[in-house]
This record gives C-alpha cells, sequence and structure tokens, in this order.
C-alpha cells in the first residue's frame, strides 16, 4: 500500500500562516534564511515563528552556502537543515542538525550519484532547475526524470499546488511533497484555503486513508 504523503509548507513568515499550516495538519514547516529570497526571513524572526510550531511538526531551515556560523545560531530553533546550494557533503556532514540536500533538475544530473554522495541526507529534495535561482522556481519539471528507486527519500517541490498534487503523487509517488507558492496570496503571505485545499488533496491521493478521516 502506497505510505502517507508528507508535506512540508516552506517560506513561512507571518505567525497566522503558521497556525494556518498546522491546524490543517502539515508534517513540516519551512523557513527561509536565505536573504535573497522574498520570503527570507532573520535569525530573530525565525526564533520567534518557531516558539509557535508545536511538538511532532517538524521546523526546517533553508540556507544556501551561507557562513555556518549563521547555520549554527539558526540551528537551536530549528530540527531539520534544507541545503540549496554548492554544498559539498564534507560541509553538510559539519551541520549540527540533521540535513536533506536539495538538488535542481538540470539536464545530465545523475540521481542515482548524488544520492551516493550524499550518504548522509536524510532525503533529496528535487527542484525544477532555473539558472541563477537556487529554490522557489514556482515551476514543475519533467517528473519522469526521477528513478523508480533511489537510496534516499525523495521529497518532490517545484511548482506544485492543489490542482497538480494529486497528479505528482501518482506519477512519483514520493516520501514528501513541498509547497510555497502555490498556496500563497503573495511571496510569503499564505492563503489558509489554499493550504487546506492542498492537504485535503494529498488525503485524496491515498483513498483508504482518506475514507477513514472523512
Amino acid at each position: 500500500m502506497l505510505q502517507r504523503t508528507r508535506v512540508k509548507i516552506c517560506g513561512l513568515t507571518r505567525e497566522a500562516d503558521v497556525d494556518a499550516a498546522v491546524a490543517a495538519g502539515a508534517d513540516a514547516l519551512g523557513f527561509v534564511m536565505w536573504p535573497g529570497s522574498k520570503r527570507g526571513i532573520d535569525p530573530e524572526r525565525l526564533a520567534a515563528l518557531s516558539a509557535r510550531v508545536p511538538a511532532f511538526v517538524t521546523r526546517v531551515g533553508l540556507f544556501v552556502d551561507q557562513d555556518p556560523a549563521l547555520i549554527g545560531r539558526c540551528a537551536e530553533h530549528l530540527d531539520l537543515l534544507q541545503l540549496h546550494g554548492q554544498e559539498s557533503p564534507e560541509f553538510c556532514a559539519s551541520l549540527p542538525r540533521p540535513w536533506i540536500k536539495a538538488l535542481r533538475m538540470r539536464e545530465g544530473l545523475d540521481l542515482h550519484a548524488a544520492a551516493a554522495d550524499y550518504t548522509g541526507a536524510r532525503a533529496l529534495l528535487l527542484d525544477a532547475y532555473k539558472p541563477g535561482v537556487p529554490g522557489g522556481t514556482g515551476e514543475t519539471f519533467d517528473w519522469s526524470r526521477i528513478p523508480a528507486s533511489l537510496a534516499k527519500p525523495v521529497i518532490l517541490a517545484g511548482g506544485l499546488s492543489a490542482d497538480n498534487v494529486g497528479q505528482a503523487i501518482a506519477a512519483v509517488q514520493p516520501f514528501a511533497v513541498d509547497v510555497s507558492g502555490g498556496v500563497e496570496h503573495a511571496p510569503g503571505v499564505k492563503d489558509p484555503a489554499k493550504i487546506a485545499a492542498f492537504l485535503r488533496q494529498v488525503l485524496l491521493s491515498h483513498p483508504i486513508q482518506a475514507q477513514a478521516t472523512l
């Protein structure tokens, strides 16, 4: 039987959006610590938002080739690190929290080799490739490029919304899905109705579980 697909709501910047994501049943919440993002927050804001997150909801910090001292400071308020840059396996392994490695699906990327290189990763997050943009493109990619079996769990990102997440789960059967722009009014401003609709579509992708819940 297909396991339940976990859900991460990323790019949270407001208390109300943290509360809405938790209420809708998100498994993980993402906080962008890269200042180049429209959804970026500083460590002080992270501390305030993180304090609202209840037990059993994973707090994830997104970084892009950033200073390990900053990552260490932020890690006090995080459960998991999400690394979107050119971080080496050795750099990743030196960090004070468990981590996942984000990979942009550029032409020729060998996912099996990446899984072997980043053997310490808890999962691989796969996102669309756009030159000069480390993530959050709002675009999908060809899901058929993902091998049926990898040595690491797959977190699927890139252009997901309530309109296509069911199709994505059926095609990829990922361990988790990651959404940001697909549940927003504007960058960093989430829409509670879109969050709830997204979670509902994920649930409906697992009919047995959906029947037990509805």
